[in-house]
């Protein structure tokens, strides 16, 4: 059975998740809506959506069952919470919401709606991380004792249309790229309980020089150098650093560190390329490859796996506990950069289940 899916927010996301809508039995684009009624004229005629809806057209539609909500991220929790009054389960884009509060908020009125809330990334789905899971699962590297992560690049105005948003409120490295990074080492290790952050702004003015606004400057109002220190429920421990001010790098996407060996994976925005893993002893790292074809772009696989779990009355793996937990530990390395204080976590969630065992079953 196949859900119906109303995409708000025709912008440079929507096109990666229409067409592998294709590629996902489990659910069917039928409408779209933008804020520009012309922009979604076009997205339906580009893909051939069968309705062209405005925003109230879209809630209030019966034949919608799920939202799709690619948003700018000040208005998802605005969206998500709309949605969620007219009965409609919704997925969003990453983040949740701008504010720890607003995502709490959403994750408790579906709650009391009996709808569904789901979050991207879904990346952490991907063959990859799926594919490290296992390895921890077994028990290859031992119990994880911590681990580390980096995004490390100049910010995106030499390449985006519109790169003002990520460097006002809402935006910065973390909460931009965040979430790939901190969702793929929940989805590992577990739960996170304190944090300790530190974080600034390194150029309070950025020059665009991607074509669209080519010379337009931009006032930066976020930190774009962000580090924190997690402390994780298991006990064992993570840094992560995300910025926008580095010219290069050469430090590795995430390490997750065992008591028998080492996890090296590739970049967490991807779905399906090799990681390495060294036990303790050996002299070489292994290169090991998930099943799949590489570079694959699987984006949509958790809205999919979000409507299967709709039909089958179960938990989706890209649920909202997990996007309002790395929600608040963004929120909370902020927090401790402003306090000078650890940041003690609020909420908690499970480590979703490995996808890999269920494929495989």
């Amino acid at each position: 059975m196949a859900l119906n899916v109303g995409i708000i927010g025709c912008g440079n996301i929507s096109s990666i998740y229409i067409e592998n809508s294709s590629r996902f039995p489990e659910f069917d684009v039928i409408a779209c809506a933008d804020l520009d009624y012309t922009k979604a004229e076009e997205t339906a005629a580009k893909y051939g959506i069968k309705y062209v809806f405005t925003v109230e057209e879209m809630m209030a539609s019966p034949d919608i069952d799920i939202v799709l909500n690619l948003t700018i991220p000040q208005a998802h929790a605005t969206v998500a919470l709309k949605a969620i009054e007219h009965n409609k389960h919704v997925y969003s884009e990453k983040p949740l919401a701008i504010s720890f509060e607003d995502g709490r908020r959403v994750v408790e009125t579906a709650l009391l709606n009996n709808v569904i809330v789901g979050s991207a990334p879904d990346t952490f789905l991907g063959g990859s991380i799926q594919l490290a899971g296992k390895i921890i699962e077994e028990g290859t590297i031992g119990k994880p004792i911590g681990a580390t992560a980096f995004m490390m690049s100049r910010g995106p105005e030499s390449w985006h249309p519109n790169p003002e948003f990520f460097y006002h409120e809402g935006g910065g490295p973390m909460f931009d790229m965040g979430p790939y990074y901190l969702t793929a080492l929940v989805s590992l290790i577990g739960p996170v309980s304190r944090i300790a952050g530190s974080a600034r702004i390194t150029f309070p003015e950025r020059l665009i020089t991607s074509p669209n606004k080519y010379g337009e400057k931009i006032t930066v109002q976020v930190p774009t150098h962000v580090s924190g220190i997690l402390d994780f429920v298991n006990g064992a421990t993570a840094t992560i650093t995300t910025s926008f001010d580095v010219s290069a790098a050469n430090t590795p996407f995430i390490e997750i560190y065992g008591e028998y060996g080492t996890i090296s994976l590739p970049d967490p925005n991807q779905f399906n390329l090799p990681l390495l893993l060294k036990l303790h002893g050996e002299e070489e790292w292994k290169e090991i490859k998930p099943d799949g074809e590489a570079y694959d772009n699987l984006r949509g696989i958790g809205l999919a796996d979000m409507a299967k779990a709709i039909v089958s009355r179960v938990k989706p793996r890209a649920n909202g506990d997990l996007a309002l937990h790395v929600l608040e530990i963004m929120h909370g390395i902020h927090r401790s950069s402003e306090t000078g204080m650890h940041y003690k976590m609020e909420s908690t969630c499970e480590r979703p289940s490995l996808l890999i065992k269920e494929n495989n079953q």
